[in-house]
């Protein structure tokens, strides 16, 4: 068989897994499974409180992945579930969770603001573009296959 990936798709791939493992890894030295440190870096995004569906669609992840993570949180005391209309429900963090979040989550926060406010705005500008772009053309592409 002939190789199917060009050396600059298995570059993108290796650096794609490298950041995956660096977000496993600080998840681990946070004391955090991945699924809690995506639930509440998802939560984090949006305030103090999500929707479960957004969680599963910010974090990539499938709903019996955060779904286990939740009843981790949830039973901690960490997080909260409330009915938010219809079958939607809301993932609110609770007084302990605040905290939780501000010792661990914040922290990886930190530390990519820091990061992306180091590069000069061009390259920020330009980051984020070829990023979307990416995106855009791969999720095209996956929709015709």
């Amino acid at each position: 068989m002939g190789e199917y990936v060009s050396a600059q798709m298995k570059r993108l791939n290796y650096l794609t897994s490298e950041i995956d493992g660096v977000y496993h890894k600080a998840a681990l030295k946070l004391g955090l499974s991945d699924s809690e440190m995506m639930i509440l870096y998802s939560i984090c995004n949006e305030g103090d409180s999500c929707l479960l569906h957004d969680i599963c669609k910010f974090s990539g992840a499938s709903r019996q992945t955060i779904n286990s993570g939740l009843r981790k949180l949830e039973k901690a005391g960490r997080v909260s579930l409330e009915a938010c209309g219809g079958r939607k429900k809301r993932v609110c963090l609770t007084k302990q969770g605040r905290e939780l979040v501000q010792n661990t989550v914040v922290r990886v926060i930190q530390a990519e603001n820091d990061i992306l406010n180091s590069w000069p705005e061009e390259e920020r500008e330009a980051y984020l573009e070829l990023t979307k772009r990416y995106l855009e053309a791969l999720r095209n592409k996956v929709n015709a296959i």
